[in-house]
């Protein structure tokens, strides 16, 4: 007698409840620690390219609009588009150094070595480091400073003045406030069914970061350097439109950058994501539990699928 055939899986729309969440970020968070350097590096090396192609289209949409539109609308503006650069990391799955942070929440919980987290960690922003500095060179080489009578190239050059006007320990508070924004973003898509849930869990936090202008160190990777090449390599034509010169932006260098906003906004990345978030969720829904399952319908990706939690 033949046995009927067994009952099609169970499809759950419901979104996971936060204890959920936990878990999944801690098995997710086991996964990339595990992960091979080659694939590490690669993967982040799109998702330092993917926050810089977020980064130009909310440069494109920035300029020239300051002296037409409020300062909070056009704050506005570039947030929403910004947040292309980590719907790109999280649905098309890439490895974020400061999405990465959350690997705490396995580390607290003994899935993850400290030997492991530092070396994620370190390679992970070493590859955002050269996507990013690589679609900078790209995007130089193809002129898009220019575009809009040199407004596009004016407005590479103000955002990269104003990310190294900051003292340091501002820096590092702006660095706290927006990984916390970041890493609550990541943390929110932990909890989506669909891809339309995880844009919309994206778009919102995201958005906040850039409008209240705070700093993310793998978008100044973009930001900063897009305006050094500006400074550095524009030509005449570009310095008589815009009416001034490489000289009044004196206080733009490689220096500034690294130890004025790099390194403080990293530190800042590290607090906000790490500790404001990631031990605080660990602590709540991890504290003392032993490592369980997560339901049917919820379990992280495969080893290949990292989209969701980088």
């Amino acid at each position: 007698m033949t046995q009927p055939p067994p009952p099609p899986p169970t499809v759950q729309l419901d979104a996971l409840l936060p204890a959920e969440m936990a878990t999944r970020a801690e098995e997710i968070g086991a996964r990339k620690a595990a992960m091979d350097f080659t694939s590490m590096f690669v993967l982040a090396v799109l998702a330092g390219a993917f926050i810089a192609l977020g980064a130009v289209f909310a440069t494109s949409v920035s300029a020239g609009a300051g002296g037409v539109l409020p300062y909070g609308l056009v704050r506005l503006l570039a947030g929403l588009v910004f947040s292309l650069g980590l719907i790109l990391v999280i649905v098309g799955g890439a490895e974020l150094f400061t999405g990465n942070n959350l690997i705490v929440m396995a580390w607290g919980h003994g899935k993850v070595t400290t030997v492991q987290l530092v070396r994620n960690w370190g390679i992970v922003y070493l590859g955002n480091f050269v996507g990013a500095m690589g679609t900078v060179a790209l995007v130089f080489a193809s002129g898009h400073h220019t575009m809009g009578d040199g407004a596009v190239g004016m407005a590479a050059l103000g955002t990269a003045a104003l990310k190294v006007r900051f003292t340091f320990f501002e820096a590092v508070a702006l660095g706290i406030l927006c990984n916390a924004l970041v890493c609550l973003a990541v943390w929110l898509t932990l909890s989506a069914r669909t891809t339309t849930d995880k844009i919309l869990a994206i778009v919102f936090p995201i958005t906040a970061f850039v409008a209240a202008g705070f700093e993310h160190s793998i978008a100044n990777m973009y930001f900063v350097p897009a305006g050094l090449l500006v400074k550095a390599g524009a030509s005449t034509e570009f310095w008589l439109a815009a009416g001034t010169s490489a000289a009044a932006f004196g206080e733009l260098t490689w220096s500034a950058f690294l130890w004025r906003n790099l390194l403080p906004v990293t530190i800042g990345n590290i607090i906000g994501g790490s500790l404001l978030v990631g031990a605080v969720y660990r602590v709540v829904y991890l504290r003392g539990a032993a490592p369980r399952p997560v339901r049917p319908g919820a379990s992280a990706p495969p080893a290949g699928a990292r989209g969701g939690a980088s």
